[in-house]
């Protein structure tokens, strides 16, 4: 197994010229989709790089669906496989409000694995890595499912917008206000959770740069005072809750000051607020290193820093704190293609290696409402087991892998979720996972028949290897898969070009079939046992 650390480069931002084929698009899409099909590596080997990239980059509609009842008794009256969304809040009903809950997490995970070719989806998991939150473990009894629902929502309408936009958005967000107290922040006593939060982790970081003081913290909150939810947990501006007075910051801010107003003017300090919190240097670089440790690696080291995130935070701040133009800038980068050389650096997230595989091997999911949630919940309860499971982050900062050092991704990796990931992909690959009647299950025939040449055995583990690692296998050992797998100890390559053929040509044969299939299946069940399968 390659070394899954990053090697280093000394190069930056400026646009790739270099080969576009294969390797650079398969790395392109693992690293910001959930996989990479073999249709959509031809589709976008037929684009430019940057081409392939606006793609990507381009937003897709807002979903078509809700979430559903999946659950059975409700005392609202929704009926079974109808939506629950704008069907009363209830949350005192903690069992059906924890239902609910579940029936949203179920539905995300089908959001995600339907995204398709653009990076939209994996950008809402994202922020929600970064503005984290837990509707299981606290808060059931606190916020009702339908506030999740809307977070969800905002999160993915900013998810590719800008950056000002999406913290005031998410600041004045119901179940965030719930979730880190804001909804009790007022002016006779200030609550700071969400004030700190809003500079620690989620605008200016907790680098050595990151200067701001407990004062800033406690200033933040007063004018964070009087936004509040309603009886109905709808957003309000309480004027008579606000702190008036005018608020003054540190140096780190520029001895800023925010002017204090009374009646419905103070809700616009939150702006001002803002403003000076993105004003900072700081600010930006923070944010494109948690977009840099997401997709690329997960630590930057001093001539990262300078080559990579210094030049995109410029990008960044120059563009109005456009997401979209440091996706862009970054993902045509010299930088971001070095890695296809350097070999594959950064070990799967739970959701990349579930619905990538999902995806690539084009798992049969239903479309009957029962069937489709049977699917997900499959899914959903392997990514609990691998501890990444939406809507239950168990820390403010997010999932542990994405910010603990000094171990970062590794920590997707121990003796509970390495055996697990080993056991679900041989379990797809054999009988398949199975819930009330529905059934995940690979074909690799089927995925066998998407590659360009299956007939011939070379041919065949070289484009199928291409596909599902992005760490290059030797000559050697990809001849060793061919003579003991597909052609089982023969010594003719023709033994499996035979074999194919006569599948193709009576596919009603059961032997025919048989022989291509227990062959097929073990080769796929080989590869996905290896540890580089579970790089990106």
């Amino acid at each position: 197994m390659r070394n899954s650390a990053w090697p280093g480069s000394t190069s930056g931002i400026q646009e790739y010229t270099g080969t576009w084929d294969t390797p650079q698009v398969v790395h392109l899409l693992k690293r910001t989709v959930f996989g990479a099909t073999v249709a959509d590596v031809n589709y976008f080997k037929g684009m430019t790089m940057s081409q392939a990239v606006d793609e990507i980059l381009t937003p897709t509609a807002a979903p078509t669906t809700q979430p559903l009842n999946n659950y059975g008794a409700d005392v609202t009256g929704v009926a079974p496989w109808a939506t629950w969304i704008g069907t009363g809040l209830l949350y005192q009903d903690q069992d059906l409000n924890g239902s609910r809950v579940a029936s949203m997490q179920l539905w995300w995970l089908g959001q995600m694995l339907a995204g398709g070719r653009s990076i939209h989806e994996k950008m809402t998991l994202f922020w929600h890595n970064h503005f984290a939150t837990d509707a299981i473990t606290d808060h059931l009894g606190d916020t009702p499912a339908q506030l999740w629902y809307n977070q969800y929502l905002t999160l993915r309408t900013n998810a590719l917008g800008n950056f000002q936009a999406m913290v005031k958005a998410i600041t004045i967000d119901p179940a965030m206000l719930i979730f880190l107290n804001g909804s009790t922040n007022v002016n006779t006593s200030p609550n700071e959770n969400y004030g700190r939060e809003l500079q620690e982790l989620y605008t200016e970081g907790k680098g050595v740069n990151s200067l701001y003081t407990q004062t800033d913290v406690h200033n933040a909150a007063r004018v964070l005072t009087g936004h509040t939810v309603d009886a109905s947990y709808n957003y309000v501006f309480q004027a008579g809750n606000h702190d008036q007075a005018d608020k003054q910051f540190s140096a780190y801010y520029g001895n800023h000051v925010v002017t204090g107003y009374s009646g419905v003017a103070g809700a616009g300090e939150l702006d001002d607020l803002l403003g000076m919190l993105l004003g900072t240097d700081e600010c930006a670089k923070f944010i494109c290193r948690k977009i840099y440790n997401f997709f690329i690696y997960y630590v930057d080291d001093a001539t990262v820093e300078s080559n990579v995130i210094v030049p995109l935070a410029s990008v960044f701040r120059s563009s109005g704190y456009s997401i979209t133009a440091v996706l862009s800038t970054l993902f045509k980068s010299q930088h971001f293609y070095d890695l296809v050389y350097a070999g594959a650096c950064l070990i799967k997230s739970p959701l990349d290696f579930l619905l990538g595989l999902a995806r690539e091997f084009n798992l049969a999911i239903p479309t009957d409402a029962q069937s489709q949630y049977n699917a997900w919940g499959l899914l959903f309860n392997q990514a609990q087991i691998l501890q990444q499971a939406v809507l239950n982050i168990p820390v403010v900062a997010g999932w542990y892998p994405y910010y603990e050092s000094p171990t970062y991704h590794e920590l997707w990796i121990n003796s509970v979720t390495y055996p697990q990931r080993n056991y679900y992909t041989d379990l797809l690959m054999t009988t398949g996972d199975m819930m009330n009647g529905t059934t995940l299950v690979v074909d690799p025939v089927a995925f066998t028949q998407t590659l360009p040449n299956p007939s011939d055995p070379v041919a065949l583990v070289s484009d199928a290897l291409s596909i599902l690692l992005t760490v290059p296998v030797s000559t050697n050992d990809q001849q060793l898969m061919m003579r003991t797998i597909l052609l089982t100890n023969q010594t003719n390559n023709a033994y499996w070009t035979q074999a194919w053929q006569a599948y193709v040509a009576t596919p009603s044969d059961m032997n025919a079939y048989s022989t291509v299939f227990t062959r097929l299946q073990a080769f796929y069940k080989y590869v996905m046992d290896l540890p580089e399968y579970h790089l990106s």
